[in-house]
């Protein structure tokens, strides 16, 4: 059985009630990202999101993205602009970030996570993370650890 067999909607709201994350800590995020929000209205940004979901890791170019749909890059960053506010390229780091994160608080090390998330190397994945929370992955697993472990006892 597919997203397709029953529609996206269904399988967002299976998603939903079967990704179980761990309580965060603080102000972290509780759910992960492509489950917040509504989907795409326009069946192929919703394609495209659910093609980079399936596979963060996947070779993700804005070229490559395109040719899926059979438009121009430009076409396919003004699609993501007017449906999700940001671009096919911050929406794919966005996913990969998301898994990072959940990967992080599994255990795996930063080195590990970095290649199942995605990033291409360990050092695009902190430049992300530093952006993002202002800490490294090493320093966000460690304070999230510190929280489980607390929260645990």
């Amino acid at each position: 059985m597919s997203p397709q067999d029953h529609g996206p909607d269904l399988t967002r709201d299976v998603a939903c009630a079967l990704v179980v994350y761990l309580r965060r800590s603080g102000g972290q995020s509780q759910f992960s990202a492509p489950l917040q929000g509504p989907p795409p209205r326009s069946p192929s940004v919703r394609r495209i999101t659910d093609l980079i979901t399936a596979d963060p890791g996947g070779n993700h170019s804005l070229g490559g993205l395109a040719k899926h749909l059979n438009v121009s890059p430009r076409h396919l960053t003004r699609l993501f602009h007017d449906e999700l506010s940001t671009t096919p390229a911050r929406y794919v780091e966005m996913i990969r970030f998301g898994m990072a994160k959940a990967l992080l608080d599994q255990g795996h090390t930063a080195t590990q996570t970095a290649s199942l998330a995605g990033f291409p190397n360990y050092e695009s994945m902190r430049r992300v993370f530093v952006r993002k929370m202002s800490i490294s992955p090493a320093a966000y697993q460690r304070r999230f650890s510190t929280a489980r472990r607390a929260n645990a006892g």
